[in-house]
């Protein structure tokens, strides 16, 4: 079954649910280049598949993500 369009792209709100961090935390990650995101006027919007395969790549002993390592 297809994923749900209106659920494919998730907010601050969601995605912070989603990863059970914090909503500052995840703000700090999208300024700074560390989490695949798109700023939509003055909103943030993340594509969930982008979200997981970030996840799937940076695996589970990974470092914090930084701006250059994010474009690496």
């Amino acid at each position: 079954m297809p994923a749900n369009p209106a659920t494919s792209v998730l907010t601050i709100d969601e995605l912070a649910e989603y990863l059970k961090i914090s909503k500052s935390t995840l703000y700090k990650l999208a300024q700074q280049g560390g989490i695949p995101s798109q700023k939509v006027g003055k909103h943030w919007r993340f594509h969930k598949d982008a979200v997981d395969q970030w996840l799937r790549q940076r695996g589970p002993n990974a470092p914090p993500s930084t701006r250059s390592q994010a474009r690496a």
